[in-house]
């Protein structure tokens, strides 16, 4: 059995390899996270993850911040916070601070613009990815592919603010839960 030492520093280590190996930012870093503490790690269930995303998605703050956060704490508590938050963080901003002084000398450099145009691309495939990951987990029944199809088509068509859609969002989950369970539906077990 692990101590408690133990399992924070293992927690630690993890975050700190996620950070600075995910480009792309915090989307990027959900099939990562996902794999090291779900599959390879065992902390927590998929459906447990699904939900530390969908939070993290909801509070202000960078999502791979967040997750780590409320990973590290349902995990090992406010030590486990702390401690994953430290793993994401430390890594990620030494290595911004860095290359932003690198690219003020190389920022004209032809080698380095054809680098980022390669990156682009694959940094949306890794969002992308990251998003096909969190629909297998959150749009499960008729309901949530409705909710996400119409929510995807509001955000497409209007400037309709963020907090807004994730405010009405959780409105509109907690109505079609009252609806279902009134006409006896089945509902997803959590």
């Amino acid at each position: 059995m692990k101590t408690k030492v133990q399992l924070l520093l293992d927690i630690f280590l993890t975050f700190l390899k996620i950070g600075p190996l995910t480009f792309g930012g915090g989307y990027a870093m959900i099939p990562m996270i996902e794999r090291e503490v779900v599959t390879k790690k065992k902390w927590l269930r998929t459906e447990d993850v699904a939900d530390v995303f969908a939070v993290s998605e909801s509070v202000p703050g960078a999502i791979g911040i967040n997750s780590a956060t409320f990973i590290g704490y349902r995990i090992a508590g406010i030590a486990g916070a702390i401690t994953a938050m430290l793993g994401v963080l430390i890594p990620t901003f030494t290595i911004v601070i860095l290359l932003s002084i690198c690219f003020v000398f190389v920022r004209n450099n032809s080698h380095i613009e054809a680098a980022f145009d390669g990156i682009r691309p694959a940094i949306v495939a890794l969002i992308a990815f990251a998003a096909y990951k969190i629909g297998q987990m959150a749009i499960f029944d008729k309901t949530t592919f409705t909710t996400t199809v119409i929510t995807a088509i509001v955000l497409l068509v209007t400037t309709i603010h963020p907090a807004l859609v994730i405010v009405a969002g959780a409105i509109l989950g907690i109505i079609l839960v009252e609806i279902k369970t009134k006409f006896g539906m089945e509902m997803k077990e959590l």
